[in-house]
């Protein structure tokens, strides 16, 4: 499968960006999806994730309340709405696919991925 993420860009502290996450050559509709991040100079960092239906989500403390994971199975595609956005978010975004059909934040458990999108927060 290859997945391919957009959406990225440049914003002020404050505004808002949506990441997609488009697969192909395989359907990842059985796969749970995850979004992780990494600053420059910093590791990778898990951001959300969802369940292969989408009914079951996941946040880390730093995003929670104003990232939105959700997904369209029948456009094999995942998004990120980011909302609130701080200069501590600036990253890039990288999206992956799942070996089992649940969430996790352990970036092991994702065997395929993007390429990542740049999200720049300036204050």
């Amino acid at each position: 499968v290859q997945l391919q993420a957009s959406g990225g860009g440049s914003v002020q502290a404050g505004g808002s960006l949506r990441l997609s996450c488009a697969a192909s050559k395989r359907t990842v509709r059985n796969n749970a999806m995850g979004w992780f991040r990494q600053a420059p100079g910093k590791g990778r960092e898990f951001v959300a994730t969802i369940s292969y239906t989408g009914g079951s989500t996941d946040y880390s403390d730093s995003v929670k309340g104003r990232f939105t994971i959700s997904r369209d199975n029948a456009r094999d595609t995942v998004y990120l709405q980011m909302h609130s956005l701080q200069p501590e978010d600036t990253a890039v975004y990288s999206c992956a696919a799942s070996y089992g059909p649940y969430g996790s934040r352990d970036y092991t458990r994702f065997n395929y991925w993007g390429q990542g999108t740049l999200v720049t927060v300036s204050s």
